[in-house]
């Protein structure tokens, strides 16, 4: 693929990268949403101290903003990949991560327990989406 047919995408909605990547690149018609933890868009700082709820609520305002900033929806989301510090954490994260999607609306999805997150994160999240 031609570096030319790559489009870097960002949203002031989301935190800016804390790294070298783009929050999201368009390689035809799909988007690969850069992994999001629970970062303020505002403040760079974590949102929930710990609490797994809080921080899956903010992942996924953060994964929205950035569909948003290249004309998607959840309902456009084909793969998700969900990263747990704690395996025991998948209930939670689960019962906020549905909210983002209809009934009828389920994307493949994997979801990883790993020993360690960016900024202490429980939870990171990342999406491909289709145009």
């Amino acid at each position: 693929m031609d570096p030319m047919d790559l489009d870097m995408l960002s949203s002031d909605a989301a935190p800016a990268a804390i790294g070298p990547y783009s929050q999201a690149v368009r390689a035809g018609d799909f988007l690969f949403c850069s992994g999001q933890i629970a970062l303020d868009p505002e403040t760079g700082e974590m949102v929930g101290a710990g609490d797994v709820t809080a921080e899956t609520e903010r992942v996924m305002q953060n994964l929205h903003a950035v569909l948003d900033a290249a004309g998607l929806e959840f309902a456009r989301v084909v793969k998700a990949t969900i990263y747990l510090v704690d395996m025991a954490d998948f209930s939670a994260v689960n019962e906020v991560y549905a909210r983002s999607f209809d009934a009828e609306h389920r994307p493949a999805r994997a979801t990883v327990e790993v020993s360690k997150l960016p900024r202490g994160a429980r939870v990171e999240i990342e999406v491909v989406a289709a145009y």
